[in-house]
């Protein structure tokens, strides 16, 4: 493979190998493929053959990756042995972070406060496929460096020899702060909607590494472009306000860099500088157009097409896991995820770790023990003294239980079609529930009262099948499907680990109050109460209105419920859907 991909892998490798503490590492976004084996290949080659190449696996504990007393070794040898963690060893060399955009919270911040540490390489890989899986805030903002398989073929300059590093390591250290070219990469930052400093920091870094290698005394404009296009591009998050923007996403990024055999263009204005063959300028003199601008053009060259058409779009890219439904996680005491041990006795259905207890009082056993005889007591009758702050309790996370329930008015004030419009639009939601792992439950209203007609469930098959069965005709009790789905979700959210969230589907019009009795007044007055005291839980809901025309008594329902409120499009379930979708 000697294509641009491999050479962009070995520049990054070049450039890490270089300046590790001011790059942190890189982010290899993509499936497994040529650019992550010569990107491995490309380090392996340049870190000494000793230097350690851990894998990090994302369910590790704190005891493997941060080290500490082995409970084993120190029980057989009668004394507190304490064995490295995986930071630890990883001093020197490069950690590879597996499916890092499924990293937790506590992880990434273990492995970030370590990298603002230094003295190790982190690879993190990737994967994330949908807008909600993307590498964790903390740690993208500390890997300098970013490479995607998808980034367009753009021309790559061929990176020099590895064997010259410790001579670049030596010009690298001798390398001049030059403040025109800091502040063109942080104006490129800015114009690509990068917050913060340590994005320009790190371009930076970067190009001082670029110069270092290409033997340059200085940071050069070229210099400054490569780094642009490895640090600067893959984070942006907005397009230039230029009206130029378009027009530069077009340059290449080597933009002003004509091959020696190849003739300039004819200039008949005469708007370009003449300069005599023997004082010609340095690449870096020539006037061709401000650095800022050149950086940027530099940047947008490099981007993914599906970047650039994102944020033509106006919409950001994909942020870490810190919302959406794929990081929502609950805490649960007996069951899920094992997650590091909290310091503290077991409280209600909570269980001693043991392990964890142990290790905490191993490293005390000796000043105990010396403590007694000062205290002239006798003996502990147990070679173990465990005390009350040596005490740790097991903690679980497993994925927070969604439930929709859908609460279905099948009244008679229904026409047919609209009722058939509606199950249309339920059976496309209950897809997507079904795709989410979410359980799925259905109320049904109509003549005097409410029924519950499929308790929650993850069967896609037995939903369709009430729905399909449901009856219409009758009164409309409004008031009593409200509080048959509310009564449902509450009880649905005492459990531990649960939530729900509730779509009604009703044209707001209601005859028969909460006593079964007819009569719209009092129908519609009960309905209001009911609606607000619903709203007062908080609930996560939505109103949708089934009438042929949008009815105020819905949107007024919907403000009392609290709710989000959607007309049913007139024959369009797929509109429903794609509207629905984002609160689901």
């Amino acid at each position: 493979m000697t294509g641009p991909a491999d050479r962009a892998a070995r520049w990054a490798a070049r450039l890490l190998a270089l300046d590790p503490r001011g790059l942190g590492g890189v982010v290899l976004r993509g499936a497994p493929g040529p650019l992550r084996d010569a990107l491995f290949d490309a380090l392996r080659a340049l870190l000494p053959p000793t230097a350690p190449w851990l894998r990090c696996p994302l369910q590790v504990d704190d005891g493997s990756l941060l080290g500490g007393a082995d409970l084993a070794l120190s029980l057989a040898a009668g004394r507190t042995v304490v064995q490295p963690g995986l930071l630890a060893r990883a001093q020197g060399g490069v950690m590879v972070l597996p499916m890092a955009e499924r990293a937790g919270a506590a992880l990434a911040g273990r492995l970030a406060q370590a990298l603002d540490e230094g003295g190790f390489l982190l690879v993190a890989l990737d994967e994330g496929q949908g807008p909600e899986e993307a590498l964790p805030v903390c740690l993208a903002e500390r890997l300098g460096l970013c490479l995607e398989t998808c980034a367009p073929e753009a021309a790559w300059p061929e990176p020099p020899p590895g064997d010259r590093l410790p001579e670049v390591r030596e010009r690298w250290r001798q390398m001049r702060f030059d403040d025109p070219t800091a502040q063109a990469l942080d104006a490129c930052a800015m114009a690509l909607g990068i917050g913060g400093l340590r994005a320009p920091w790190q371009a930076w870094c970067a190009a001082c590494a670029v110069a270092a290698w290409q033997g340059h005394a200085q940071v050069t404009h070229e210099d400054a472009e490569l780094a642009a296009r490895l640090v600067l591009a893959p984070r942006a998050r907005a397009l230039p306000p230029s009206g130029d923007s378009a027009d530069a996403a077009q340059r290449p990024a080597d933009a002003g860099r004509e091959s020696p055999s190849t003739p300039p263009e004819a200039d008949p204005a005469g708007t370009r500088d003449a300069h005599p063959p023997d004082t010609a300028a340095e690449p870096d003199e020539r006037p061709a157009q401000p650095l800022d601008e050149r950086l940027i053009a530099a940047a947008q060259a490099a981007m993914p097409a599906d970047l650039l058409a994102l944020l033509a779009s106006g919409a950001g890219p994909r942020r870490g896991a810190s919302g959406g439904r794929q990081g929502q996680a609950t805490r649960a005491a007996t069951a899920g995820r094992p997650l590091p041990s909290r310091r503290g006795p077991p409280r209600g259905a909570q269980r001693l770790d043991l392990i964890a207890t142990l290790r905490a009082a191993l490293p005390w056993q000796g000043a105990r023990a010396q403590e007694r005889m000062r205290q002239s007591l006798p003996p502990a009758a147990s070679r173990w003294q465990i005390r009350r702050d040596d005490l740790h309790v097991r903690r679980h996370q497993r994925p927070a239980q969604t439930t929709t329930i859908f609460v279905v008015d099948a009244s008679g004030s229904q026409a047919l079609h609209r009722l058939a419009e509606a199950k249309g639009a339920v059976e496309l939601l209950l897809a997507d529930c079904y795709v989410r792992r979410d359980q799925v439950a259905l109320v049904a209203f109509r003549g005097a009262g409410a029924e519950v007609l499929l308790p929650p469930t993850r069967s896609l098959v037995r939903a369709r099948r009430a729905l399909t069965d449901l009856p219409g005709g009758g009164g409309t009790p409004l008031a009593a499907g409200i509080e048959a789905g509310w009564r449902l979700a509450a009880g649905l959210q005492s459990r531990e680990g649960a939530r729900a969230q509730l779509v009604f589907l009703t044209d707001g019009r209601a005859n028969v109050d909460r006593q079964g009795q007819g009569g719209r007044a009092q129908a519609m007055a009960d309905a209001r109460q009911m609606a607000r005291q619903f709203g007062g839980s908080g609930m996560p809901s939505l109103l949708i209105d089934t009438s042929v025309r949008p009815q105020p008594e819905s949107a007024e329902l919907a403000r009392l419920m609290r709710a989000r409120y959607l007309a049913l499009p007139q024959g369009r379930p797929q509109a429903l859907h794609q509207a629905v979708t984002a609160m689901l």
